[in-house]
């Protein structure tokens, strides 16, 4: 079972529909046209229903990398959204967790059962575990020819790229870039929800540590530099201000996004063998 705090984060931003609609990353500003290869993602079940939502980013005209935990099942297909948003949840659905028919009701026709900009099947990294969905946290999704053309897209890095992140750090101020469809504020009383495209600058906190292992980041998450939330997970957080991404959102430490943010490291042999190896035919 995963640890309570992890859970709360590791959805780290992956919010069911059912709970509600959700917003954008926090203390960011809208992203309008500066990522159109970022978008929100639906995953549904086997009989065509959203389960929960999550954001990622376009490699090419085919693939879509999201976090593992977004791409698990019993997500059996993913509807994703290009639009930066505010995207518009249909008046007239109402989620099965919450007592209603889903997409199953004939008057709804928008999201999330409707529109979307492209569909596809998800998949999850060979080696990841819903019960340390942190370690192995990728996930892409297939999408059905054909496809969607942008004029550029997210770039994959090179092996062990972000290990140089560990003797600059100190030296210079280490940022990121984030972007996402999560909330944007949430606590015990409040939660700030709509679905627009999202982005914030992050700065390193660590990297290669004993708390992060050689799989992860933590960014920094607060009112100065921004973070990531509910909704987020599996958003790119690219390095600087660059398209090439140092990997995706996976988890929290704070349910109220607060503090830092966890990212699953896209650099390492084990991430970048499985896309090259089994994906290479669509970058």
């Amino acid at each position: 079972m995963r640890k309570v705090l992890l859970l709360l984060a590791a959805l780290a931003a992956a919010l069911t529909l059912g709970v509600a609609p959700a917003a954008a990353i926090t203390d960011g500003v809208p992203d309008g046209d500066g990522h159109p290869f970022v978008g929100l993602m639906v995953a549904k079940n086997a009989d065509g229903n959203p389960i929960w939502r999550c954001s990622g980013t376009l490699l090419s005209p085919t693939l879509f990398l999201t976090a593992g935990h977004c791409a698990e099942a019993p997500a059996a297909s993913a509807d994703i959204w290009f639009d930066s948003g505010p995207i518009q949840v249909d008046p007239n659905y109402t989620s099965i967790a919450r007592g209603g028919t889903g997409c199953a009701n004939p008057d709804v026709e928008g999201y999330p059962c409707y529109g979307a900009d492209a569909t596809g099947t998800p998949y999850t990294h060979p080696d990841y575990d819903p019960d340390r969905f942190f370690y192995r946290d990728l996930g892409v999704v297939v999408l059905d020819a054909p496809g969607v053309t942008k004029d550029e897209y997210g770039v994959l890095p090179t092996l062990n790229q972000l290990d140089t992140l560990k003797t600059r750090r100190g030296k210079q101020d280490v940022m990121f870039t984030a972007v996402g469809y999560g909330l944007q504020k949430i606590n015990p009383v409040f939660i700030e929800q709509e679905l627009t495209r999202m982005v914030a600058h992050p700065h390193l906190i660590q990297i290669n540590t004993g708390f992060t292992g050689d799989f992860s980041l933590l960014l920094s998450n607060n009112a100065n530099t921004g973070g990531t939330c509910f909704g987020d997970s599996g958003g790119p957080n690219f390095i600087g201000d660059t398209n090439v991404l140092a990997g995706v959102t996976s988890y929290g430490l704070n349910g109220n996004c607060a503090g830092t943010g966890g990212v699953f490291r896209v650099d390492r042999s084990w991430a970048l063998n499985w896309l090259y190896t089994e994906f290479g035919s669509l970058l």
